[in-house]
């Protein structure tokens, strides 16, 4: 029978890596949860409408990377390609913006179609975090520190960058889009095919161009800080300050745009120089206008997320590394009676000391087989019984990291004496 291939892009996260994925995630839930953010969790599957009015219909996740299919009512139904518009769609859905502030955070995973490369694939994983009903740039400054101290915990504040920038609002954003438009028509025989249907629909994302030909053209723009209105222009300088109070380094881009339509006022990016061209760590921003353009009342937010998977690497090639969570007794049966006595036994030791990892043998096998799997899985101590120790209500403890004698210890003294040889 032929075997049944993975989808590409839908990658396995094997037991050997998966400690690593905790240690990561735990950094990111414990920060996140002292600093007052609280877990949600939203379906992976919503109508396609929330992600093209929220994303914007003119951006390459709705043109080009959406999973989007027709369920047996003929509804369109899209899985999530990010996490932001699913909560804020939740906030609405669930009352919790009306006179409320929300901090919140949500991991899980999402989907675009798009090439798999290292870091990226078509089944992703993200770390999202939103802070809704709060207008001012002291909650934009929270959401970057804290970030800071994430990459502190994992040992990666010296490979990551910040970059800074801020969009302004929707209207002194049309006044920016009328010179930018302006400047691509004039260098309309240069411009690429993506750049060209992007032009009058959304011209600011043609600076979000990666095509080197292009290069000497979106530097020449203008520069989008420049027609920031007075609001927007004092809400970043005090953003700025704040994190030059926190002592956080960082580096305005005004070509910094982010890919989804819903941003204003703040954008910021992680970025590293570790990965080669995926350079893209955490990035997010205010998004002020999408509470309203989902059915809710005016609200302002503000959040980030960052890709678990480009995360990892940066993690890996900054030298980190999960040990795993290897037992610290294997216990080892030989013969029928033994096997029952050890189930027993090794239930009341979990009872008596559950901070033990204890792995009972499953599966038989003879004396040196057991010895040699307890070897192998890393664990401190290998408690044995046998036909003799079941008669004698004994069981023997044999250090396996060390090389010391092994004692015989009644049953009933096990739980009080096992802890003594792992010490």
């Amino acid at each position: 029978m032929t075997q049944i291939q993975p989808i590409r892009g839908m990658v396995d996260i094997l037991p050997e890596d998966s400690a690593t994925w905790r240690l990561v995630e735990a950094v990111l839930r414990d920060t996140l949860t002292a600093y007052g953010y609280r877990e949600i969790r939203v379906p992976i599957v919503e109508r396609t409408e929330l992600f093209k009015r929220s994303i914007g219909e003119v951006t390459d996740i709705v043109e080009k990377e959406m999973y989007t299919f027709a369920d047996r009512n003929d509804v369109s139904l899209t899985l999530r390609p990010e996490a932001t518009a699913g909560i804020v769609r939740a906030g609405i859905s669930n009352g919790l913006l009306h006179n409320q502030r929300q901090k919140l955070w949500c991991t899980g995973p999402m989907f675009r179609y798009e090439k798999p490369q290292k870091g990226r694939q078509r089944q992703f994983h993200q770390f999202d975090v939103e802070a809704l009903g709060f207008a001012g740039p002291d909650i934009d400054a929270e959401l970057i520190v804290v970030t800071k101290r994430i990459w502190q915990a994992l040992g990666i504040d010296t490979a990551v960058e910040l970059e800074l920038n801020s969009l302004g609002t929707p209207e002194s954003r049309i006044r920016y889009r009328e010179q930018l438009t302006a400047h691509f028509e004039r260098h309309l025989d240069a411009l690429d095919e993506d750049s060209r249907s992007r032009l009058h629909r959304n011209p600011m994302r043609i600076l979000d161009s990666k095509n080197p030909a292009m290069h000497e053209i979106v530097a020449a723009a203008p520069v989008i800080t420049d027609y920031l209105d007075d609001q927007s222009a004092l809400h970043f300088a005090t953003l700025r300050r704040l994190l030059d109070a926190a002592g956080i380094s960082y580096r305005i881009n005004p070509r910094l745009v982010r890919g989804l339509d819903y941003y204003s006022r703040t954008v910021f990016e992680w970025v590293t120089d570790r990965l080669g061209a995926q350079g893209t760590v955490c990035a997010g921003g205010r998004y002020d206008g999408l509470v309203e353009q989902l059915g809710g009342k005016p609200t302002p937010a503000v959040g980030w997320a960052l890709g678990l998977e480009r995360l990892l690497e940066v993690y890996r090639v900054c030298g980190g590394v999960a040990a795993h969570a290897e037992p610290d007794v294997y216990v080892v049966a030989v013969g029928d009676a033994a096997i029952e006595s050890a189930f027993v036994l090794a239930e009341e030791l979990r009872d008596s000391n559950p901070e033990l990892r204890i792995e009972l043998n499953c599966g038989a096998g003879s004396f040196k087989s057991q010895m040699k799997r307890a070897d192998r899985s890393g664990a401190r101590v290998a408690l044995i019984i046998g036909a003799d120790e079941v008669a004698a209500q004994i069981a023997g403890i044999k250090p396996l990291r060390e090389d010391a004698e092994q004692a015989s210890v009644n049953w009933s003294e096990l739980g009080a004496t096992l802890p003594g040889y792992l010490e």
